[in-house]
């Protein structure tokens, strides 16, 4: 009776990891999927853009307020999937992208072009996916799992690229925003069908719990703010953030930059952004899984940002398309380590219950450096040209780098003593 019982068990248990690797598995289509939609979109907004009359500036004030919009999103969206579920959180974001990409597809003035980026107010399938790989992953092992999200992001910026670029030159901008709604309903339909409800452990209590204390949960912002106050996290997000500012700067500026300082065409463009995936393919498939497992975290962070620093300053000489790909690689490596690590140390730092809300945090960090990123790199791009921006991610980075490096030598002096 005992080997039977002992047999169902390890049954059940076999069963129970089948099931989370199957969603894990659906999870990585539904994000390689959700990139290449995200990216045939970069390959529309500039150009259709330029046509509405946008110049840098202007075109920086409509990336700004996606960031915006994103900034203060992000917490409460993350809150949401940690009290309701995985499954409604990610058919939210996913018929948002459904929206976005209509108003993109009918966007032909200058007001619609700012009010198709109002559905981006829900579109956070990138942290919805990322908390439901934390929820299943066991922690030993949750870096690595989530830098496989990153390999999915690299796979759906090079198919996103090239296909957006092509759409773009060959079928108008209008057909490919259409391609871009037809995508997103396709995620939509494997939400609904492959993702269960809630990938947290169930409690008595949350069991219990009324819509209307659901509802406030979600919207209490002290539940969200408290994560704050956990052991080593305040320190993380100020290194996501300085760090991480003059790298975003650069990607929120690249599509004018190709255009202006480049000189290159839609389709172009859509060969360079699928060089960029091809790198973080090599990075994130065949690099972080080995560094994890050999090395600490907070070595690979002090790699990353010390890299990050070298890259900053070569970008700030670069003088064409051939320079630049020569930093590609070594940008690729910094951004993937950098963001994978930080995630990790974030969603380790909280309970179980709340690596959305840790995670939507992570975004809203991701949605301030994209909001004051386009200001500022506009700026610093039309008065001085694309060197500044080289060289303010070579100062930060170079001072973040020596604070980390200056932190690990104290503790180890202090170990010793």
């Amino acid at each position: 009776m005992t080997e039977r019982v002992e047999i169902s068990g390890e049954t059940t248990l076999l069963a129970t990891q089948r099931r989370k690797k199957r969603t894990i598995y659906v999870i990585y289509l539904i994000v390689a999927l959700d990139i290449t939609w995200m990216f045939l979109q970069f390959s529309i907004t500039p150009y259709l853009a330029k046509k509405l009359g946008f110049d840098t500036l202007w075109f920086g004030y409509l990336q700004t307020m996606v960031g915006l919009i994103q900034l203060f999103a992000g917490p409460l969206f993350g809150r949401f999937a940690d009290v309701i579920g995985a499954r409604a959180a990610l058919s939210l974001a996913c018929a948002a992208n459904i929206v976005f990409f209509i108003l993109l597809a009918e966007a032909d003035s200058f007001v619609m072009l700012f009010l198709q980026k109002l559905p981006t107010v829900l579109m956070h399938v990138q942290p919805a996916s990322q908390m439901v790989v934390a929820d299943l992953s066991e922690p030993e092992k949750r870096a690595d799992e989530l830098s496989k999200l990153g390999l999915c992001f690299a796979f759906g910026m090079i198919t996103g690229s090239t296909l957006g670029g092509h759409l773009v030159t060959t079928c108008g901008e209008r057909f490919a925003a259409y391609s871009g709604a037809a995508g997103s309903t396709l995620n939509l339909l494997l939400v609904l069908s492959f993702i269960p409800q809630t990938t947290k452990r169930q409690t008595p209590t949350a069991k219990t719990e009324s819509a209307d204390t659901k509802c406030k949960s979600i919207f209490n912002v002290g539940q969200i703010t408290r994560l704050m106050k956990y052991a080593g996290v305040t320190p993380t997000f100020f290194i996501k953030i300085v760090a991480g500012l003059p790298s975003s700067i650069f990607q929120v500026m690249f599509s004018i930059i190709a255009m202006e300082f480049f000189k290159l065409t839609p389709e172009e463009n859509g060969y360079i952004m699928a060089y960029f995936g091809i790198a973080q393919l090599v990075v994130q498939g065949g690099m972080i899984g080995p560094l994890t497992a050999t090395y600490s975290e907070s070595s690979l962070l002090l790699l990353s940002i010390g890299i990050s620093a070298f890259v900053g300053l070569t970008q700030a000489f670069m003088q064409n398309v051939f320079q630049f790909c020569l930093t590609v690689v070594p940008m690729m490596f910094s951004l993937c380590v950098f963001n994978v690590i930080t995630d990790s140390l974030l969603t380790k730092g909280v309970p179980s219950s709340d690596t959305g809300t840790m995670l939507g945090l992570c975004a809203s960090v991701q949605s301030l450096l994209r909001t004051v990123g386009p200001t500022i790199g506009g700026f610093l791009y039309v008065n001085y040209g694309i060197f500044s921006i080289g060289f303010l991610q070579f100062v930060s980075n170079s001072i973040m780098f020596v604070y980390l490096l200056q932190c690990r030598l104290n503790k180890k002096a202090k170990y010793r003593e």
